[in-house]
């Protein structure tokens, strides 16, 4: 019966994009008008609601997964693996945050999609499985800068000699006191916002995350500036790498190298080193083929770093709610996300002594069973067949990109001196923008328009720009390239 609910769910979500990638205007009046204005007293029959949400609702969605042309927000799709996981997992609503090794087999499915994900992403197994799966990257970021918050304090505790334990035990205003400091700076390159957010809800302060950037290159750390910042004696530092910048998919490093003359500032000033792998770490999946070195290159050094976050819903194609968070200090989130006084939490909390229970190193203390989909995924495709995915959608990058500099209508960002150049730096993403300012403004919302492909509008440098983000697993060139250019080459017309 299940399956044959989702075999149509299936066909009927597949109508409303035949046309375009976003609902008609038809669709999504007929949404708005079938919703209740009032909770019934005695509800309806589950076929109702059943036919309401395909029938009604589902043509009102967008093509985020389902299409391969939605290039907005770095969605990604859902693989076939992945969606028959994501059903189990609410069939059978597991308690994953807990480790009973005699009551489920959830939570050690979940460390081992951990390890998977740590082999997909060549790092080493038994440095970097400690960690969790969170909701995205937000929630991970959250949970690199606690701990990066923590172990800064904590160290400046320690050169004062103080006997404070911990800022989630004793408190942000008390830890800071006890190492006679005025607050936590985070150094890096255009953040993600997520990073700025993370440090507001910390305390840590949205105006105490700084860029140390070049001059030449806003994308690039400033080594120099770097060490200034991290010297400064008020302050202690979190050091956070973007490893794929989020309007242009570059990375802040060029190669391991740079990565590990970070790590030694960090290590001379006790700082904690963080990357905000969201979708550029999966560049690590990539072979050592010339084609695709300037991508390997900037995703060197990871290995060295003391806490990587990244989001499963984008190059790992699960549904959303799907972040990871790795660390490679397995002890040190415990003392900020451990359940204090709660007695049945305590006794409940794990019975091995090599798993522990996920409630008390993250977040949440009850959550979805978001590992199942990844663990699926992973299997279904492994190293080779998510490596191949990746190339596709660098190479359809690339293609777009080429066109779009050989086109007079538009010009590619980051401005660069030859296509090639362009092209071997791209990533996933295409940011450009149209020469004439006036299509310039409505650029993404033209485009938007003709429904056959949906990107994100954006700005750089204080100009408006597009975005598009090949993430989906749909992936094909030619087709898509054939797609995209036809809609630019009209659009510039207009």
């Amino acid at each position: 019966m299940q399956d044959q609910f989702l075999q149509g769910l299936s066909k009927a979500a597949q109508g409303p994009w035949e046309s375009g990638v976003l609902p008609t205007a038809n669709n999504l009046a007929r949404a708005r008008a079938s919703l209740p204005t009032a909770l019934s007293n005695h509800g309806a029959e589950v076929e109702t609601v059943k036919r309401h949400i395909t029938e009604d609702l589902v043509p009102a969605f967008n093509g985020g997964s389902i299409s391969s042309n939605y290039y907005g927000f770095i969605t990604g799709g859902v693989t076939p693996a992945a969606l028959f996981a994501d059903n189990v997992v609410s069939a059978y609503d597991q308690n994953v945050q807990v480790h009973l090794s005699s009551h489920s087999i959830a939570t050690e499915v979940e460390f081992n999609a951990l390890g998977l994900l740590t082999d997909l992403l060549r790092l080493d197994r038994p440095t970097w499985q400690n960690g969790t799966f969170t909701t995205g990257a937000t929630a991970s970021n959250l949970l690199g800068l606690a701990c990066g918050r923590e172990f800064v304090l904590r160290k400046a505790a320690e050169k004062k000699g103080s006997t404070i334990q911990s800022v989630g035990e004793n408190g942000l205003f008390e830890a800071l006191q006890a190492s006679g400091l005025s607050g936590v700076q985070v150094l890096t390159t255009l953040p993600h916002s997520s990073l700025v957010k993370t440090a507001s809800i910390l305390g840590i302060g949205r105006a105490n995350v700084r860029n140390t950037c070049r001059r030449d290159d806003p994308l690039r750390f400033d080594l120099e500036q770097l060490e200034k910042e991290l010297a400064k004696g008020d302050k202690a530092s979190i050091v956070a790498i973007s490893c794929g910048e989020v309007n242009t998919g570059r990375f802040a490093t060029a190669n391991g190298d740079e990565v590990r003359s970070i790590r030694e500032l960090c290590d001379k000033y006790s700082a904690w080193l963080h990357v905000d792998g969201a979708f550029g770490i999966f560049g690590r999946a990539l072979d050592d083929s010339s084609e695709f070195q300037t991508i390997k290159k900037g995703c060197e050094g990871m290995e060295l770093v003391d806490s990587i976050t990244g989001d499963g819903h984008k190059l790992l194609n699960v549904p959303y709610d799907c972040g990871f968070f790795f660390c490679r200090h397995p002890d040190l989130a415990v003392h900020v996300f451990q359940n204090a006084n709660a007695a049945y939490l305590t006794v409940a909390s794990s019975d091995s002594p090599t798993i522990p229970s996920p409630l008390n190193i993250g977040i949440e203390n009850s959550r979805r069973f978001r590992a199942l989909p990844v663990y699926a995924s992973l299997l279904s495709y492994g190293r080779v067949g998510y490596r191949d995915m990746l190339q596709r959608q660098i190479r359809l990058t690339r293609m777009i990109y080429g066109w779009i500099f050989d086109h007079p209508a538009y010009t590619a960002l980051p401005a660069a001196t030859s296509k090639e150049r362009l092209q071997d730096q791209a990533f996933i993403i295409v940011l450009f923008r149209a020469n004439d300012e006036a299509l310039n403004r409505d650029l993404a919302k033209k485009i938007n328009e003709t429904s056959q492909m949906f990107v994100s509008g954006s700005s750089w440098q204080g100009v408006p720009a597009c975005r598009i983000a090949i993430s989906n697993w749909r992936v094909d060139e030619d087709r898509d390239f054939a797609l995209v250019t036809g809609v630019l080459a009209k659009v510039s017309q207009c």
